[in-house]
This record gives structure tokens, C-alpha cells and sequence, in this order.
């Protein structure tokens, strides 16, 4: 009996071992005619074993590129694309450049920068004052949800500032909701949250239980 520990290790295994063992036997082929034919065959035989790729972008070349990678690129075949590098498996990806868009609090997020845009074009000042309001205490919720112990009044209101370039200042007077109050609710929320799941679970718990007669 033949065990896999001591058989090769398939280079791609989602194609499984008889896709491996064709493209070994296409390699000892002399005839170029007849490696090339059979290239062809193995190559439909993969795309037979995943029909549901067919849709994704380079199939045919993607299943071509894969014979080659099995066959540890010692396949001398005429393939209808250009033959992939050798050092395809073992390539590092380039590294990929994260864009920040200049946000210049991430706890805030980007959205929070385009809402204050939006508040110093306003002309109504009864208006904006209202938001500049709302807007104050949702910046104290954020940065409590990023910090979870406190915060100074006195930072959001800076925060504010220099999110609206200095144009939004909160009225002489008003104080922000308390860090106390922020997450209280925060925590109802989240058990409210949680309660549905609950439920739920026991729900299908109770279901699974045998009848009895």
C-alpha cells in the first residue's frame, strides 16, 4: 500500500494527484506533437475539475499557467500564452500603498472631515450651531470608542477646530455630554445588541431538542 507521506508533494493540490501523474508522463514525451496534445487534454481536464472559475478574469491562462507550476516548469510545451517566471511561487507580492486621503484623525475617519466641510458652508448660524453641537459630541464618542478611558473636553474642542481649520468653535458655555453618560450607553447598547443573538441561539437550542411522545 502506497501512503501520500511518501509519495511527492503535489506542487498545486486542488488538482489532485492524476493531473499530477499526466503531467509527469507528458514530460518524458519525446514527441512534441504528442506533448503538446496532451498538454491540451490536461488542460481540459482542469478546467473540468472547477467549473465555477470559469467566470474569473484570464481563466484559460490562469489554468495554463498552473500546468506549468505542476509540472515544476519542465514542461517544453507551445502554450497559447506567454510561459510564467519560474519564481512565480516563491515571489514576494509588491507591497501594496495604503492611501491615508490626508485624514488628520483617524479615530474620526475621513466621513466626519467632509460633514465639517459641509457645516462651515452654511449660512444659517442658528443652524450650524445646532450641528456644530451634534457634530462636538459625536467627535467625543468616537474618541471614546478609540479610548476607552477619557477624555478632556477641552482636546474635542481642539479636535473641532482643527478639523474646520479654526471656523467651527462650540458656543461660550456649552458643555459636551458626559464621558460617563457616552458609555453607559454605549454598553445598553451593545447588550441591546446582543440580546436578539441570544435569543436566537436559545431558540435553535430548543429546536434541536428531541420531541417527546
Amino acid at each position: 500500500m502506497e501512503y501520500n507521506t511518501s509519495r511527492n508533494k503535489l506542487l498545486i493540490p486542488e488538482y489532485g494527484r492524476n493531473v499530477q501523474k499526466m503531467v509527469d508522463y507528458a514530460i518524458t514525451l519525446e514527441d512534441r506533437e504528442k506533448r503538446n496534445r496532451l498538454a491540451n487534454l490536461i488542460v481540459n481536464v482542469m478546467a473540468q475539475l472547477h467549473p465555477n472559475n470559469k467566470d474569473v478574469a484570464d481563466y484559460k491562462q490562469k489554468l495554463w499557467d498552473h500546468l506549468f507550476i505542476i509540472s515544476d516548469f519542465k514542461l517544453d510545451v507551445d502554450s497559447p500564452y506567454p510561459k510564467p517566471p519560474s519564481d512565480v511561487m516563491s515571489r514576494r507580492p509588491e507591497k501594496l500603498k495604503y492611501h491615508s486621503n490626508g485624514i488628520k484623525y483617524r479615530h474620526y475617519g475621513k466621513n466626519i472631515e467632509f460633514i465639517i466641510d459641509r457645516i462651515v458652508a452654511i449660512d444659517d448660524e442658528e443652524k450650524k450651531e445646532v450641528l456644530v453641537k451634534l457634530v462636538a459630541n459625536h467627535l467625543k464618542k468616537s474618541y471614546l470608542t478609540w479610548n476607552r478611558d477619557s477624555v478632556n473636553d477641552e482636546v474635542i474642542t481642539g479636535h473641532l477646530e482643527a478639523l474646520s481649520d479654526g471656523k467651527l468653535t462650540l458656543p461660550e458655555g456649552f458643555t459636551l455630554e458626559k464621558t460617563t453618560d457616552i458609555l453607559a450607553k454605549s454598553q445598553y447598547q451593545a447588550k441591546k445588541r446582543k440580546k436578539p443573538q441570544q435569543q436566537r441561539s436559545n431558540n435553535q437550542r430548543y429546536n434541536k431538542r428531541p420531541k417527546r411522545n
